[in-house]
């Protein structure tokens, strides 16, 4: 084998080289149980096979078996459901990769089919390879088997420390390791797979019985052997006991996470953004959350023994569940965004330029959920007007927004928008009156998308659902819309924010304007239509906009449905910075007063972002008026609340959009939002140190539908409830235990009270 060293090492050395050897002419066949030299069935009768390094995981490779067309042959397949034309398998000891030769005096490779039956095989015949070239490739299978073994390049090796990977018979073979994988994630094409689903945990028998082994379809690609099982109960993990685990992919796109034994099938857990992932590097652990019909939660832990079977775990759980959101072959997302990708799912690591602060720090055990907490706290007084108005019945409270220059809060109520002011006698905010009957000038009455505070609170600027082409502002202080501003004939408005952070407190009359795919100036001051034709800017493709922040400076961060980012210094040219998508649509973007930071918000986390360039001929910048390097891009916090949490609080989590406290020449220290029945605030110092998962909460009887910071105060929330409006200290928050959670807590008086 010494002859192949100087070209083994010319491809070999070069980790840029995606495909190390090729064999173009050949056939697949699937040998079946029985006699496994006549029971065979072709797979593909054109193929080649190729060693491929998987671009995701260092030291693990590929066999991959394409099918090769004749010119035209494809194109009669196009319209098939399903073409297979690329099979994929990991390179591993347990393949029992070994080679043969057929009658004809072609050389054959072998190996075990680990995701069909115990006795399958394929077979790939390398029709018309002669000796040097079957020898390479097998050499090269050994060399991949042995740096996914030893987690090391294979450039040094020689012959003898290869030979553990020869296939010998059954009688010399040592035990299989624990850990198998069968194939790396999905790329462009997938191998056929069922189309089931697997089934629920509740279908699955009662352990106890004898029963035959369980299975799930699809193709298993990861499995790990021997894995303790936890489940969440009362007020700690308790072991279920020692299980294999496994992600199946069970569609292009779909893939399970399922823990069994022998005989049973103890969970099967589609991935889902709901699972709400939680790796801890300090502990091996890796938590999540199952959500069942009737919104019955529970929280499951896997402790690994090993740090390199966790991190191999977090890597191929982490590629799948970008697939599974995206909808995109993880392969195809360039190599510094992959890198952005996984370095979101770090929770471990503090962020940059943070000051450090001596502070206790709590021991971290495998849960940090207080016993019931009894001490007592001074609880918020809740608000009823005995002569306020009653409502459209159905309608609820929907949306809320928090003055500038006075201490209201305004609440939108179908085609109504309730006034509230501060109580200095106690912690309510007492009804003051109602903008009733919205209706254009036209006389169309109508109940708005989303509101916003204009010029020095005097006006307020409203979004029609069916009048996408148009603003309409009313007078606060007269109680009526009083003008229509036809935006564009052709472009919508669907997001609005002030000129810069502070632009509410004072009389600018400008704002921003976004469309699905375009940022555009809003003047109501010119004649006709009011978008300023200078300061627009239309971008290539299917942005799909969904929210925009600006800095004090006037600096923009766009996020969009599809979850990636843009940061801009001014309107009406390209972005300075595009962060890429993560895969979980953005409902909400924050940014705070010196674009430092930005707080997007998805569904079931917080994106937290530092726009600080680190490194490079721009470092000390930030990500608004400067590219990222692309080997230095930015690394993304996940704020997630625990998982035992989530099981506690009993519903699938749907932040509402996150605020950082506000107020001209102050620091932000916080972050408010809510889900559910529950108001959660983030203390941002610790969240700057690495501190991810340290948050207070409140429940509230009624759901909440959005909260934010008093203006100029980080101490004093607003909140709206669907039938009240509240203000509470972030003292009343307390650390999520037992009782702040609700568990076992006695009423409180949350009554209906519409305005």
């Amino acid at each position: 084998m010494n002859i192949f060293r100087s070209l083994i090492g010319k491809v070999w050395q070069d980790p840029n080289a995606a495909e190390v050897v090729k064999i173009s002419t050949g056939q697949l066949f699937l040998l079946r149980p029985g006699n496994i030299r006549t029971s065979r069935e072709c797979i593909y009768n054109d193929a080649m096979a190729t060693i491929r390094r998987v671009p995701t995981l260092e030291h693990n490779f590929l066999l991959v078996i394409t099918r090769v067309y004749e010119d035209g042959g494809q194109e009669l397949l196009e319209d098939e459901d399903e073409t297979d034309e690329e099979r994929e398998f990991l390179i591993s000891h347990e393949l029992e990769f070994r080679i043969d030769t057929t009658p004809e005096g072609d050389p054959t490779f072998v190996w075990r089919d680990l995701a069909g039956d115990i006795d399958e095989f394929f077979e790939f015949v390398a029709i018309g390879t002669n000796e040097p070239t079957k020898t390479f490739f097998e050499i090269c299978m050994y060399r991949a088997m042995y740096e996914r073994k030893y987690s090391r390049s294979a450039e040094s090796v020689n012959e003898p420390d290869l030979e553990e990977f020869v296939y010998k018979p059954p009688s010399m073979k040592k035990p299989h390791p624990r850990r198998k994988m069968a194939k790396a994630p999905s790329t462009s094409s997938v191998e056929e797979v069922s189309s089931h689903t697997a089934p629920p945990v509740s279908s699955i028998p009662d352990k106890g019985k004898a029963k035959a082994p369980v299975a799930l379809p699809g193709t298993a690609i990861y499995e790990l052997e021997e894995i303790e099982l936890y489940l969440w109960a009362s007020s700690d993990f308790i072991n279920q006991g020692i299980f294999t685990a496994r992600i199946t992919q069970n569609d292009t796109f779909s893939y399970i996470l399922s823990a069994s034994n022998d005989s049973d099938l103890l969970l099967a857990h589609e991935f889902d953004p709901s699972m709400n992932p939680k790796f801890n590097s300090k502990l091996l652990s890796f938590t999540w959350n199952h959500v069942q019909a009737g919104h019955h939660n529970s929280s499951w832990l896997f402790k690994f023994a090993k740090e390199e079977d966790y991190f191999q775990f977090g890597q191929l759980y982490n590629a799948c569940a970008w697939e599974a959101a995206n909808r995109i072959p993880f392969n195809k997302v360039k190599e510094e965004d992959k890198k952005y990708i996984m370095n979101s799912y770090d929770e471990d690591v503090e962020m940059l330029d943070i000051e450090d602060q001596e502070e206790d720090e709590e021991e971290e055990v495998l849960s940090e959920l207080d016993p019931d907490d009894e001490s007592d706290s001074e609880e918020e007084e809740e608000y009823e007007d005995e002569d306020a108005p009653q409502m459209i019945p159905g309608d609820s409270n929907s949306q809320l927004t928090v003055g500038y220059k006075g201490e209201n809060a305004y609440v939108v109520r179908g085609n109504n928008i309730g006034v509230f002011k501060h109580n200095d006698d106690s912690n309510a905010m007492k009804y003051a009156g109602t903008i009733s009957k919205l209706a254009t000038p036209k006389g169309q009455m109508f109940k708005p998308r989303n509101i916003m505070l204009h010029d020095q609170d005097t006006k307020m600027i409203l979004m029609h659902p069916t009048e996408p082409n148009s603003l309409f502002q009313a007078d606060i202080e007269y109680g009526k819309i009083v003008e229509e501003w036809k935006v564009h004939d052709d472009i919508t408005v669907d997001h609005i924010a002030p000129t810069d952070k502070f632009a509410q407190t004072t009389q600018e009359q400008t704002l921003v304007g976004a469309s699905h795919n375009a940022l555009f100036r809003i003047d109501p001051r010119v004649s006709g239509t009011k978008m300023v034709e200078s300061q627009y800017k239309q971008y290539a493709g299917k942005n799909k906009f969904s929210g925009v922040a600006t800095t004090a400076s006037g600096k923009l961060a766009v996020a969009s449905e599809k979850g990636d980012l843009r940061l801009f210094d001014s309107i009406g040219k390209n972005a300075k910075t595009a962060l890429p998508p993560l895969g979980d649509p953005i409902v909400g973007v924050d940014v705070t007063a010196d674009g430092r930071w930005i707080v997007a918000t998805t569904k079931t986390y917080l994106l937290l972002i530092d726009t600080l360039i680190g490194e490079g001929k721009y470092q000390g910048s930030l990500g608004f008026d400067r590219s990222f390097p692309a080997t230095a891009k930015p690394i993304p916090r996940r704020l997630r609340l625990r998982n035992e949490h989530v099981a506690y609080m009993n519903h699938d989590i749907s932040f509402s959009p996150a605020r950082f406290n506000l107020g001209e020449g102050q620091d932000e220290n916080a972050i408010v939002t809510s889900t559910g029945q529950f108001v959660i605030a983030w203390d941002f110092a610790k969240v700057k140190k690495g501190h991810l998962d340290r948050y207070e909460i409140k429940k509230y009887e009624d759901k909440v539908v959005q909260d934010n910071f008093k203006f100029g105060d980080d101490k004093e929330i607003i909140v709206a409830l669907k039938n009240n409006v509240l203000q509470v200290n972030k003292k009343a928050l307390k650390k999520p235990t037992r009782r702040s959670l609700g568990v076992g807590a006695s009423r409180s008086d949350i009554v209906n009270a519409p305005y």
